[in-house]
């Protein structure tokens, strides 16, 4: 596996003879047979398994993230993916059969399944492992080769990356491109035959414009503002706890953390008493003890420090009440995990997606309310409903889109390799995770077979008055 490190006005030439070894491969490595592709994918489990004390460390340099979390939200995530594809893969590539129309008698039909070819994998800072390796997976067992690009955030965890990847795999099938966004733009300038995109909606737009130039397929897995809904029915201890999780697990850098949650009026003291308590089983009873607290990662770089401070600020200022956090430390990048009440909707704090470990609180009488903000807030990557009453969580499910829902706790669809994975609108294009993943990175080649009886020739012309009979009864099977 080759690692690309050139100077800034070398790097398109550079790159390109990176792509060229390439697509010289793509032919090859797509014939390959699922045993094949199975032991470059054993190759790289075992390097994950035997390094996971190294990537936790980089981690760690990068942004204090604690090795439990490293260990549940990087190593396992990625390692579930191998293992699912391991089991299934054999029958994920095997040609899908489909029905014949009466009027295709004669003929037999079927899906195949063929890599798309030169795949780019962009990865973000949040989870710098999980989610440029998970894609990486899938693409390998489609039988592409592939382009990845760590981020420039997460400096320790893109070297960790970029061995561990020339080890696994030879330098002609994967190739691991370290740089910032000179680079990401260089890389967009390729003819990739798909692109695979996590980060934020304005990078994601540039990276569909490029795959438009190139008549490229394209996955966007992007983000935006994850509403949780508690209704008067639900369990309130339990939401708390878990709600509570979602959101400051990585210090709420997560694209699928709660955002916000509506609260309905009759229940929001007793939820801003429980998430109080949750925090402090959690994190510390004192300010000291969460600070010292090795559970709780940092933000990752100074302008995401500044950025959810002054959300949090001017909310504040505007009105908002600090129920539990509110401490920040420029120097370590602290910001305490903080819960707000009293939040207008048009509060700084909703106007865009918090991305770190601040949660707005707002009330709802009703659950109109709550229908039209969502909808106006764009479709989010996953929208959280907390209830005991299905008419609610139907009604939620019907009159709003979203990327993902859980039904009384958060996150974890994300965790289900048999559920698709991904966003809607401006939360995302496409979705991946196990056989999802698969036929994400598959083109799925239509095939017909005819076979010596056939009934095409009774359309063929010159089109006398049978043959035009004949299209007219054909036309009244379907009427």
């Amino acid at each position: 596996m080759h690692v690309v490190k050139l100077p800034e006005e070398r790097m398109p030439e550079g790159l390109r003879e990176a792509f060229d070894r390439l697509e010289a491969r793509r032919w090859e490595v797509a014939r390959r047979g699922a045993k094949e592709r199975l032991a470059r994918l054993d190759t790289l489990k075992d390097l994950i398994i035997t390094r996971r004390e190294a990537l936790a460390e980089a981690i760690l340099a990068d942004f204090r993230k604690p090795r439990a979390e490293v260990e549940a939200t990087e190593v396992m995530p990625v390692l579930q993916e191998l293992a699912h594809a391991q089991k299934h893969l054999k029958s994920w590539m095997k040609p899908r059969k489909v029905t014949t129309p009466l009027m295709l008698t004669g003929t037999s039909s079927h899906v195949q399944y063929e890599a798309r070819g030169v795949v780019l994998i962009t990865a973000p800072w949040n989870y710098p492992f999980n989610l440029l390796v998970s894609p990486l997976v899938a693409a390998v067992a489609a039988g592409n080769v592939v382009m990845c690009k760590p981020s420039e955030k997460t400096p320790n965890t893109a070297r960790f990356i970029s061995t561990l990847l020339r080890d696994a795999f030879p330098d002609d099938e994967v190739a691991v491109v370290e740089g910032g966004p000179e680079v990401g733009e260089a890389l967009l300038r390729l003819p990739f035959d798909h692109f695979f995109f996590t980060g934020g909606p304005r990078v994601g737009r540039r990276v569909m414009e490029a795959a438009a130039k190139h008549l490229a397929s394209v996955t966007l897995e992007l983000g935006g503002k994850s509403p949780v809904v508690v209704d008067a029915t639900a369990d309130i201890e339990a939401t708390a706890e878990r709600v509570v999780w979602g959101k400051f697990l990585n210090a709420g850098q997560t694209c699928l953390a709660p955002d916000h949650v509506w609260v309905h009026a009759s229940k929001e003291e007793a939820l801003l008493a429980a998430m109080k308590a949750a925090l402090e089983r959690f994190y510390g009873k004192s300010e000291e003890a969460r600070r010292a607290c090795q559970d709780f990662c940092r933000l990752v770089d100074d302008g995401a420090f500044k950025r959810v401070r002054g959300l949090m600020d001017r909310s504040v200022a505007e009105g908002a009440r600090v129920v539990t956090g509110g401490v920040v430390d420029a120097e370590t990048r602290y910001i305490a995990p903080t819960v707000l009440a009293d939040v207008a909707p048009e509060a700084p704090v909703m106007d865009e997606e918090i991305f770190g470990p601040v949660l707005p609180v707002l009330r709802y009488e009703s659950l109109d309310e709550v229908v039209t903000h969502v909808r106006a807030g764009g479709k989010p990557l996953a929208l959280y409903v907390f209830s005991q009453d299905e008419a609610t969580v139907e009604r939620l499910l019907r009159e709003t889109s979203a990327g993902g829902t859980c039904i009384n706790t958060v996150v974890l669809h994300n965790a289900n390799p048999n559920l698709p994975f991904g966003g809607i609108g401006q939360s995302g294009v496409g979705a991946y995770h196990g056989e999802t993943g698969f036929r994400t990175f598959s083109h799925e080649r239509a095939v017909l077979r005819q076979g010596r009886t056939s009934l095409a020739h009774l359309f063929f012309p010159p089109y006398t008055g049978k043959a035009q009979k004949l299209a007219r009864l054909a036309s009244r099977l379907f009427e």
